[in-house]
Formats: C-alpha cells, structure tokens, sequence
C-alpha cells in the first residue's frame, strides 16, 4: 500500500492532470503528510486532521474551516484505497464566508484613478517608468475585463497591436485565449511599449509587458498597495479604511459596459443595463447586489468605453 506522503503526490498530480492548480492546497497536504508522519499515523483520522487544521493555535477561522476541508477532499480519494481512512464530518470548524460587496466603478473614478497613476512620484531614475506601467496596467484592466493576474503574465510576444489582440496564457483551468482589443487602448499601450523600450535600453529586463523597477515582473502585492494608496488619495478609501473597491471589481465595470450592440459573452447592450432591466447573464451576482443608484448612474449612456482609454482618460489630455 501507498504511503501517505506517496498518495498525497498522486492525489495532487490526478486533480492537476484534470486542470485544477492546487498552489495553496498543495503545499497544506505536503505539510499534512508530515504532520501525520511526526504522529506516526499511517491513515486519516478525524481527530488528527482536526488538530491538523487548527495549527497554528492564532490562525483564523477561515483558515481553519479552509484546511480541514483540503484534507476532506482528499480523505475522500484516499477512501477508496484505504478503508481505514476517516473522513472529516461536515460542520467541523463551520465558518460562513463573507463575500466582498461588489463595487460597480463610475467612469469618472476610473479616469481620476489613472489620472492619479500618471502622477505618482518617484525617487530614482530606475523609477520613472513606474508611473506610466500602472497607469497602463488600471486601464487594461478597465477595459478588458481581465484578471491581474492574468495582466501580469502578460509577455511583449503576447501583444500583437498590428491584429489589435492580447494572448492570454494558462489563464483559468490552464486555458490560453485571445482578447480582442480596441484601437484606442492598442494606441496607449504602443506609446507604452516605446517608453519601456527605450526607459530599458542597454539594461537587462524580463520579457514581461509590466515591470518593476528593478525589471522583473510586477509583484501582485506590490500592485494592491499601489492601488489601495491611489484609491485613498482620490477619495475611493478613507484614509484608515481596510476594506474597499479593490481591483478584481474593474472585472465587473468592464463586464457592464463593455462592447455595446453586440453579444459577446453573453452581454447585453448598454441600454439594456439600466436600472431595472435584466441582469447581465454573466454577471447575475454583481447586478443582484449592486445597488440600484449605481446600476442607473450611466441611465441610457450609449458612450463607447470599449475605449476606454479614450473616454476614461484621454492619453492626449495627459500625456508629456
């Protein structure tokens, strides 16, 4: 029979075979697996995947509940090899998560915001491409609906501009796509392109489309703290709020607005997502809890903000 650590390994490899990335997961069974072999235990027993879950003694509640049911899933496929395995009872360590409130952005929030970007201070040279990527990177992320993550793992040879498409790689479920763009937004990113390549002439940088400065790939922390800064500088966050518009809700202002007269995705023209009018299909959620006033805000817009870039923030307005 399969050692634990051994059923963990192909456990993992089944699920990542099927598609699921399992980063988080996987490293709590490696670290469930060692746990057990410390206790000497060669199955699963509730009691022991309890205490597992509860370590360390400050982890929060959310963390505990999000654990044990790791190993719950897992406890399942072992089952079936070892009949010895106890299964965690459902309604151990309940926690009822809390969604985040969805935020639907007006345009003149999105415009204050890479307003706000383009004007960011730095204090080295190395720097002074800094303020033009994240000015570059809300915007993309306005318009296109796109994930941050999937915005950082944005490679130069993933943006062709001549066809006006951005190549989205092992996007959800290891997926590649193609993400049409409008030829307002392929212009900003151009005149990006022009100014990172000549900011990083001579240097060494990564081939990624977003940089630090230091020329490796934006950090994602390193993102949100830029973006909740801005927000409370333009009035989005108080100055001591923790919670707030965060940048996974630029999915829902694009989702809302983007690509009139067309049926793309499921969405509905713009006329259509007015006050009162039938949910977006693929964004049932947002629309149900959204509130009424901010659903209305564009009533009958029929604006274009497909360019975004354009509309929200003119580059010609307020570039050098």
């Amino acid at each position: 029979m399969n050692t634990l650590r051994q059923a963990v390994h192909d456990y993992l490899n089944l699920r990542r075979n099927l598609g699921f990335k399992l980063k988080e997961p996987g490293r709590a069974l490696l670290d469930f697996a060692a746990f057990m072999e410390r206790h000497n235990a060669p199955y699963i027993t509730q009691a022991l995947a309890l205490a597992w879950a509860q370590q360390p003694a400050d982890v929060q509640p959310a963390t505990r509940a999000r654990r044990l049911g790791v190993v719950r899933d897992f406890a399942r496929y072992r089952s079936a090899a070892d009949r010895r395995t106890q299964i965690p009872a459902p309604g151990l360590l309940p926690f009822q998560p809390k969604r985040a409130h969805p935020y639907l952005y007006s345009d003149d929030e999105v415009r204050r915001l890479l307003h706000a970007a383009l004007e960011m201070q730095y204090r080295y040279e190395r720097g002074a491409l800094r303020p033009r990527a994240f000015y570059c990177l809300f915007g993309l992320l306005s318009v296109s609906g796109m994930r941050l993550s999937e915005a950082l793992n944005l490679e130069l040879r993933d943006v062709d501009l001549a066809e006006g498409v951005l190549t989205i790689r092992g996007a959800k479920f290891g997926k590649d796509r193609l993400l049409p763009l409008h030829a307002s937004t392929c212009k900003v990113l151009a005149d990006y392109i022009v100014r990172r390549d000549r900011h990083w002439a001579g240097r060494d940088v990564s081939p990624y489309l977003f940089v630090s400065s230091g020329g490796r790939r934006l950090d994602q922390a390193d993102v949100r703290r830029t973006f909740y800064a801005l927000s409370r500088e333009i009035g989005l966050r108080g100055t001591s709020d923790s919670h707030g518009p965060r940048l996974h809700d630029m999915r829902h202002y694009s989702e809302s607005r983007i690509i009139p007269h067309t049926d793309l995705r499921g969405l509905q023209s713009p006329e259509n997502t007015r006050a009162g009018a039938a949910p977006i299909r693929n964004n049932q959620r947002v629309f149900k809890k959204a509130s009424r006033r901010s659903l209305g805000r564009k009533r009958g817009a029929r604006t274009s903000v497909v360019a975004a870039f354009a509309s929200a923030c003119s580059f010609s307005c307020i570039s050098a």
